[in-house]
C-alpha cells in the first residue's frame, strides 16, 4: 500500500464505497462524482457494479427511479441528511423498486448531531452510537414499502479531489467563501440587543448564520478525517478572519480532540482567506501551462476544476460547430492512465516553455512505442508539430486505446495554444505591469481613467479588446492590488464613469454571456454575495439602466441560477485556475 497522502486518502474512502454497488443503481451528487473523477475514475466504479447496462445517475429531483429489475440502489452524497437532501432521496425511492438501499454520506456523523441540535454534552454521552443514521434507516424502509428490506447509513469521508499528489481539491465547499465588508452589516442587522460589531476582525462563530457554521463544520470534520488518516495531530494557523473561525473549529472539534491524543506524527494545517490575495488569482504573471489551459478552455459540466477537451480531431468527423457536441470530451483528469498522470504532474511543475517540450516528447515516446511513423523535428514546438504527432493515433485504434489520456493532455494543449485568449495573455500581463507603475507614480483615480478608454460597447470592439468579462478582471486586480482606497471626489467623479460606461456596455450587448447573466442575476439579491470588488460598479447603475431601457437583467433560465460567491469569483477572476506549488 503506498505512503499515506491524499490520494490514498481518497482511494481508501473509494474502495469501500465498491464494496457497496455490485448490481446496484448508484447515485452520485456533483461534488462525489468529481471527487471519483479525479480520485480513481468512473471506470473502476463501474467494474464493481457490473453487468451490461450502465447504472451511473445524478443525484437530482428529476432523477429515474430504479425499475422492476433495480432492486439495489447506492446513494453517495457530500452534504447532510438533512432537508432538501432527504427530500429528494425520499422521492427517488418512492418512485423506484428498491428492496436494498445504501446511503452514503462525506458528513460525519458528529456534524448531524450537531446539525440536530444536539448539544456537545448529549453528543458526547452518545459516542459509539450513531441515532441519526438509524432513524433514516428506518425511513429508507418506510419508503422502499416493507420495514423488512434492508437500508444501511453509514459515513465515509469523500472529501478531496486529489488533482495530483500534493495538490487536492475540495469540490464539496466551492461555494464556501472567506467574509467580506458588507457582512459585518448584515450580521450587526441580526444583532438587535447586542453590541455591533466594527471589523471582520470582531467576527467570531458565535455570530455566523447556523447555516455558515454546519458547512464549516462539514469541512472541519473532513479535514479531520484526513488528520487521521495521516496519522497526525494538527496545529492550525489561520491568516484572514474567516481562516481564523474554520482553524478554531478544528481546534475545537470533539472527535479531533480525541484523535490527536493518539496521534504520532505532527502537521502544521495553515488557512488562507483568498481575499488577501485576488490578485493572484486574477493575474496573468504565472509561466505555467495549466493555469493556462484552466483558463481558456470551457469547464467541464457539473465540474470545479476540470475542463473539456475537444476530440472531435481524432475522429473522421469535420471539426465544424455543430460536430462539437456529437463526440464526448476529454479531461485533464487521468486517474487510471500513469503516463498521462506523469505528464499532468509534469504540467503542474514546470514553466510554459519546458511544459510544452514535455507534452511533445510524450507524444514522440508514445508514438515511436505503437511503430507510428513519426518525423521528429527540432527546434521551437508548434501547435501544428504537436497535431502532427497527435493525428498519428487517429486511424489506429490500439494505439488509440492505449495512449488516451495522453491524447487527452495533448489536445489540451494545442487547442490553449491556439486559443484566441492566449495570444492575449500578454497584452494581459502588459497592461497589468502598466497599471502597477501607474498606481504607483498617480491616483487611483488617474488609474480609472486609463481603464476608460478600454471599455468598449460590443459593436466598436475588435478581437485585441477587452470583454465585458476581461474588464471585470482588470477590476479586480486594480483594486486587490490597491486595497481599499480613501474616499475623495476625483475618485468619486471617476468611479461614476466607469460605471456608466460599465453599464452602457452591459446594455448593449446582444447576448449576456453565461456570467454576466449570473452577474446581472442578483441585483435583487443582498450586497453580500457580489465578489467585492470586482461588481461593486455594476449594481446601482445596472438597475437604473434595465429600469430606463425597459430591458430584463437576466434571461428566465438564468434567473433559476443558485448564486454563490465563489461561482462569480471563480468565473469572471479564475480563482479555480490550479496554482502550481513553488518550489
Amino acid at each position: 500500500m503506498s505512503a499515506p497522502g491524499v490520494q490514498s486518502f481518497t482511494q481508501q474512502g473509494w474502495d469501500q464505497v465498491l464494496t457497496k454497488v455490485k448490481r446496484a443503481l448508484v447515485y452520485l451528487d456533483a461534488a462525489c462524482a468529481e471527487s471519483l473523477h479525479w480520485g480513481c475514475g468512473s471506470t473502476r466504479l463501474l467494474e464493481a457494479v457490473g453487468g451490461p447496462a450502465c447504472h451511473l445517475r445524478e443525484f437530482e429531483p428529476a432523477a429515474v427511479g430504479g425499475g422492476a429489475k433495480q432492486p439495489k440502489a447506492v446513494f453517495v452524497l457530500s452534504s447532510l441528511l438533512k432537508g432538501r437532501t432527504v427530500e429528494i432521496l425520499r422521492n427517488i425511492i418512492c418512485r423506484s423498486h428498491f428492496q436494498y438501499c445504501v446511503v452514503v454520506t462525506a458528513v460525519n456523523h458528529a456534524v448531524h448531531l450537531t446539525a440536530n441540535h444536539v448539544s456537545a454534552a448529549a453528543a458526547a454521552e452518545l459516542e459509539g452510537q450513531q441515532p441519526v443514521f438509524e432513524q433514516l434507516e428506518e425511513k429508507l424502509c418506510e419508503w422502499m414499502g416493507n420495514m423488512n428490506y434492508t437500508a444501511e447509513v453509514l459515513h465515509i469521508p469523500l472529501l478531496l479531489a486529489p488533482a495530483a499528489p500534493h495538490l487536492a481539491l475540495t469540490p464539496a465547499f466551492a461555494s464556501l467563501f472567506p467574509l467580506l465588508p458588507q457582512d459585518v452589516h448584515l450580521l450587526n442587522s441580526a444583532r438587535l440587543d447586542k453590541r455591533k460589531l466594527g471589523s471582520l476582525g470582531e467576527v467570531d462563530a458565535s455570530v455566523l448564520p447556523p447555516e455558515l457554521l454546519l458547512q464549516i463544520r462539514c469541512l472541519v470534520s473532513g479535514l479531520s478525517s484526513l488528520c487521521e488518516h495521516l496519522g497526525v495531530r494538527e496545529e492550525c494557523f489561520a491568516v484572514g478572519p474567516f481562516s481564523r473561525i474554520i482553524a478554531a473549529d478544528l481546534a475545537n472539534y470533539a472527535p479531533a480532540k480525541n484523535r490527536r491524543k493518539t496521534s504520532a506524527g505532527r502537521a502544521s494545517v495553515v488557512f488562507v482567506d483568498r481575499t488577501l490575495d485576488l490578485a493572484g488569482a486574477v493575474g496573468h504573471h504565472g509561466d505555467n501551462l495549466v493555469e493556462k489551459i484552466i483558463s481558456v478552455l470551457p469547464q467541464l459540466p457539473g465540474h470545479t476544476n476540470d475542463v473539456m477537451v475537444n476530440m472531435v480531431e481524432l475522429t473522421s468527423l469535420q471539426n465544424e460547430e455543430e460536430n462539437q457536441n456529437m463526440v464526448a470530451p476529454g479531461c485533464l483528469a487521468q486517474s487510471n492512465d500513469a503516463a498521462a498522470r506523469a505528464l499532468w504532474e509534469a504540467l503542474l511543475n514546470t514553466k510554459h516553455k519546458e511544459a510544452v517540450m514535455e507534452v511533445r516528447r510524450h507524444l514522440v515516446e508514445a508514438a515511436s512505442r505503437e511503430n507510428l511513423p513519426i518525423k521528429m523535428s527540432m527546434g521551437r514546438v508548434t501547435p501544428g508539430q504537436l497535431m502532427s504527432y497527435i493525428q498519428l493515433f487517429k486511424n489506429n485504434r490500439k494505439a488509440l486505446a492505449n495512449h488516451c489520456g495522453l491524447l487527452q493532455l495533448g489536445l489540451a494543449t494545442v487547442q490553449t495554444l491556439k486559443h484566441p485568449q492566449t495570444a492575449k495573455w500578454d497584452n494581459f500581463l502588459a497592461f497589468e505591469r502598466l497599471l502597477l507603475q501607474s498606481i504607483g507614480a498617480s491616483t487611483m483615480s488617474g488609474v480609472l481613467h486609463q481603464l476608460l478608454p478600454l471599455i468598449k460597447p460590443s459593436d466598436q470592439r475588435t478581437s485585441d479588446d477587452y470583454s465585458p468579462e476581461e474588464l471585470l478582471i482588470l477590476l479586480t486586480y486594480i483594486y486587490s492590488v490597491t486595497g481599499e482606497p480613501a474616499e475623495d471626489k476625483a475618485l468619486a467623479a471617476a468611479e461614476g464613469k466607469v460605471k456608466r460606461a460599465l453599464a452602457q456596455v452591459f446594455c448593449e450587448e446582444s447576448k449576456l454571456s453565461p456570467l454576466l447573466q449570473k452577474v446581472t442575476d442578483i441585483i435583487s439579491r443582498p450586497l453580500h454575495l457580489v465578489p467585492y470588488p470586482a461588481c461593486w460598479c455594476l449594481l446601482s447603475c445596472w438597475t437604473d439602466r434595465c429600469i430606463c431601457s425597459g430591458r430584463e437583467p437576466t434571461t428566465s433560465a438564468q434567473s433559476r441560477l443558485t448564486v454563490r460567491v465563489t461561482q462569480h469569483s471563480r468565473d469572471a477572476c479564475r480563482s479555480a485556475r490550479l496554482h502550481p506549488p513553488s518550489r
